[in-house]
């Protein structure tokens, strides 16, 4: 998702890029989702005996600079993932909209020094 629109000079135009952009990214998340493996407490699990163990998806982050971990049903895996894809997305999108605005207001004041 790129915003590269060599005709749009302005930081208006840039803003109303952008918001087209945000409404489609909707849920959106910043992290990781893996699918882990581990014993449980139980005595005598089968599953952990024979070394196949218990798997689980997890949702890794940071928040205030330490990393964090959540528990993620299976059932809700799938939706998890596209939220991070989207984060993704987001996150290249304010990169291109940092870019396009700087270049925008560069622009701009050259138009006015010139008056």
């Amino acid at each position: 998702m790129h915003l590269y629109d060599g005709a749009n000079r302005n930081p208006g135009t840039s803003q109303t890029l952008v918001s087209k952009a945000v409404q489609g990214l909707w849920p959106v998340a910043v992290g990781s989702l893996s699918l882990r493996k581990s014993p449980c407490i139980r005595e005598g699990c089968q599953l952990c005996e024979s070394g196949q163990g218990h798997t689980s998806y997890a949702l890794y982050g940071r928040k205030e600079g330490r990393r964090f971990a959540i528990y993620v049903p299976d059932d809700l895996a799938d939706d998890l993932q596209r939220a991070i894809r989207n984060g993704r997305d987001l996150q290249t999108l304010m990169a291109d909209a940092g870019r396009r605005y700087a270049l925008a207001l560069k622009n701009e004041r050259r138009v006015r020094n010139r008056k």
